[in-house]
């Protein structure tokens, strides 16, 4: 039977762990300065080395090399018999099947016998997370008082259900994901001296699709060699069931041209050919982050092929940051979300139909007949300078209410952003309080807030915002004031009840 690559070429020696560099160091460190402590907590993600490294830590405190920076030397009786899993004091629990009280029970009973062979038993418990409070009650008093021959490792990818208790009485050490460009190397040795013949954009699809987890990637790498053909970037696509990136861009590409029906048929049509629903909702979050790196400035941290990086450029100038925020998240939505199960297409349907109605390029600003203000807009990037032309208003007047500001707010503060992020930050605190006379009165709950937006400046921003998306030219007004909200639209903002919301009341209850 042939044997499986990520068995095969699992780390052997500290220097062959790739990735986790951190934790090496400081258990090698532990090993040369006999300062191995009697029970550690390796936690992370699947794949990233927890189990190997504890093995490794196992052979170096039984090794017999004299060197103690040789440790594991690989050559001893105790490496080898560690490496062919036959040392009778390395044992290794599996928490998933044993999690009862009853199995930390019969551990506890055992281990006070001496070692076999070496000088430690090493008890690897695996997936520790899995046991029941009653069997970490049980391991409490061994971790705690363990005789002097035996070092307990216990393995978790999920941390934050091991007991404090359990976790004050252990060395801890944090696993990460490995990052791509290191899977990619790792990949391409194993490539080399398999004989293999892959393209490097499909080793680097594998790494991405691995998701930092360098098992995952091994055996991914080993399904495409069982194919017998070249890994190529087309076979990895269609065996791995990924979306191709410019399916992703031909979805982007129909919500900037605000063309539904062009992006539902690229997602059927990447669907048909065998994509996993999911896989591309996670493909198009990764895309749609890169944008984001790239408008604040990361460009140098997008991980994306060559042939789309030219493409991102030009869709993170065409959206606002806050249209990639709010895509990331719809997105992000469908790649976790299960309910599709008996439609699998559901969660992405759902997702682009919702991004479609980007509130930055909003077709309409409904208003209420009692100050009729309709704009029509061309769907153009958000981003724009204000005062740019292209949106034609049919009907102008400064007649504006505050209920048509406040249903407008968030066109208008897409409108400064670009151009002023922090009076951006600034408007999404305040409170609109009323429109009297031409005048737009903002309430900041500080002095402070209310300084930094009252400048002239500023309010010529956020004047000409107004303007550009109501069509109607008002003046503004900042005062600090406690209000929670902002007077209903049928309430005098002269009367008592507008003065009982400025000194910080709050309406409970409407009666007719």
């Amino acid at each position: 039977m042939t044997q499986a690559l990520y068995n095969k070429w699992r780390p052997q020696k500290w220097d062959e762990i790739v990735g986790q560099q951190h934790v090496v160091q400081t258990l090698r460190n532990a090993v040369v300065g006999n300062r191995v402590v009697h029970a550690y907590l390796f936690a992370g993600p699947r794949g990233t080395g927890k189990t190997t490294a504890a093995r490794l830590l196992a052979k170096a405190v039984n090794c017999l090399n004299e060197d103690l920076a040789a440790r594991p030397c690989n050559e001893c009786a105790h490496c080898v018999a560690v490496n062919e899993s036959r040392f009778l004091d390395l044992i290794e629990i599996d928490a998933a099947s044993q999690t009862g009280v009853d199995d930390v029970r019969d551990l506890r009973d055992k281990i006070n016998f001496s070692p076999n062979q070496g000088r430690y038993k090493i008890y690897i418990i695996d997936e520790v997370h899995m046991f029941s409070n009653n069997a970490f009650n049980a391991l409490l008093k061994t971790l705690e008082e363990p005789p002097a021959h035996a070092i307990f490792i216990l393995a978790t990818t999920e941390m934050h259900k091991i007991p404090a208790t359990v976790l004050s009485r252990c060395q801890r050490h944090e696993f990460r994901r490995v990052p791509v460009d290191d899977i990619v190397g790792q990949l391409q040795k194993i490539v080399t001296n398999e004989k293999l013949t892959a393209e490097p954009e499909a080793l680097t699809l594998i790494a991405r699709q691995a998701a930092g987890g360098m098992r995952d990637a091994i055996s991914l790498l080993d399904q495409m060699a069982s194919t017998g053909k070249e890994i190529t970037l087309g076979l990895t696509q269609t065996v791995l069931g990924t979306a191709t990136s410019q399916t992703v861009i031909e979805l982007i590409d129909a919500v900037l041209d605000r063309k539904p029906a062009a992006g539902m048929e690229a997602i059927h049509t990447a669907l048909d050919s065998g994509s996993d629903p999911r896989l591309l909702a996670r493909q198009v979050v990764d895309y749609l982050r890169a944008l984001l790196l790239v408008q604040m400035g990361n460009a140098s941290q997008v991980d994306l092929a060559a042939d789309t990086r030219a493409q991102a450029a030009k869709h993170a100038k065409a959206f606002s940051p806050a249209d990639v925020l709010r895509m990331i998240k719809a997105f992000n939505i469908a790649a976790s979300d299960l309910r599709g199960g008996w439609q699998p297409s559901l969660p992405l349907e759902l997702a682009l139909a919702e991004v479609m109605d980007l509130p930055a390029t909003a077709a309409t600003i409904e208003s209420r007949p009692a100050g009729k203000v309709l704009v029509e807009t061309k769907a153009e990037d958000p981003a724009n300078k204000l005062g740019k032309e292209g949106k034609k208003p049919v009907e102008k007047t400064s007649n504006i209410t505050l209920d048509q500001l406040t249903k407008a707010w968030k066109q208008i503060r897409a409108l400064i952003k670009p151009q002023n992020p922090s009076l951006d930050g600034l408007l999404n605190s305040c409170r609109l309080l009323e429109v009297k006379n031409g005048i737009l009165v903002i309430g900041f709950q500080s002095e402070l807030l209310r300084s930094k937006v009252d400048m002239p400046e500023q309010i010529e921003i956020a004047r000409k915002a107004i303007l550009e998306v109501c069509g109607g030219d008002l003046s503004v007004k900042c005062v600090v004031t406690n209000a929670k909200q902002a007077p209903p639209p049928d309430v005098k903002a002269d009367g008592m009840v507008a003065a009982a919301l400025k000194a910080g009341g709050e309406i409970v209850d409407i009666q007719e």
